[in-house]
């Protein structure tokens, strides 16, 4: 799993797919190639919005395993250590908790490795990348939100692209390097120029448009083999 997570991967993010589809969804871009399968959490207080919890993710889960994919869940959400396990039972491979909503960030890494998954921790765009100096060494991903969290759709703020060099040189050379807002296939080579591996894409992929086809075009972009 790890040496997966540090490949390139163009990660399609279901927040964006049609949910009364779901399941097709899922299975067209797996088909097409995806690897990399990302859920977003959201609770409605640490973002402006609520989406989906654990059950989703078992539903998702045996579709991206059978197809030898990674289940990325990304818990935009206060206090995540209360459903670390629950999303681990659920099928998640990666669990990605946010600097911000963790007093005790190094004891909630800790618990998701604990579980068997992979620990990431996620900064907003306006937090310093230096707050993960004491942590650096004790996760397996780094997402840096290339926009503020809790809609997609929105437009990717042109700072992040110093702060994923930044990051990339930062970072143990074994920690992924994950980038989600505003990916699309234009800056995609230049996202993983600046050092990103993991590129989230929600409408970029889904939104009512052939999310086979445009799948395979970011993937290209992005130099995905």
């Amino acid at each position: 799993m790890v040496q997966m997570l540090n490949e390139v991967h163009v990660a399609p993010s279901i927040l964006s797919a049609d949910f009364a589809r779901l399941g097709d969804e899922v299975e067209a871009v797996l088909a097409a190639g995806a690897r990399v399968v990302h859920v977003d959490v959201m609770d409605g207080h640490f973002v402006p919005n609520i989406t989906i919890g654990p059950s989703i993710v078992g539903a998702v889960a045996p579709l991206a395993h059978g197809a030898g994919a990674l289940v990325d869940v990304h818990l935009m959400i206060e206090s995540p250590e209360r459903y670390v396990e629950a999303f681990a039972a659920a099928g998640a491979d990666v669990i990605t908790v946010h600097q911000e909503t963790c007093p005790h960030l190094h004891r909630t890494l800790a618990q998701v490795r604990e579980t068997g998954a992979a620990a990431g921790i996620a900064l907003n765009p306006s937090t310093p990348l230096e707050t993960l100096a004491e942590v650096r060494h004790h996760c397996d991903l780094v997402l840096v939100m290339s926009v503020d969290p809790g809609f997609g759709g929105q437009g990717f703020i042109d700072t992040s692209l110093d702060k994923l060099r930044r990051a990339r040189a930062f970072l143990p050379d074994d920690v992924a390097l994950e980038v989600d807002g505003g990916v699309n296939a234009v800056n995609a080579p230049v996202l993983v120029a600046a050092g990103a591996n993991l590129l989230v894409a929600g409408s970029s992929v889904f939104d009512g448009r052939d999310a086979v086809a445009c799948f395979r075009e970011l993937a290209e972009a992005a130099g995905e083999s």
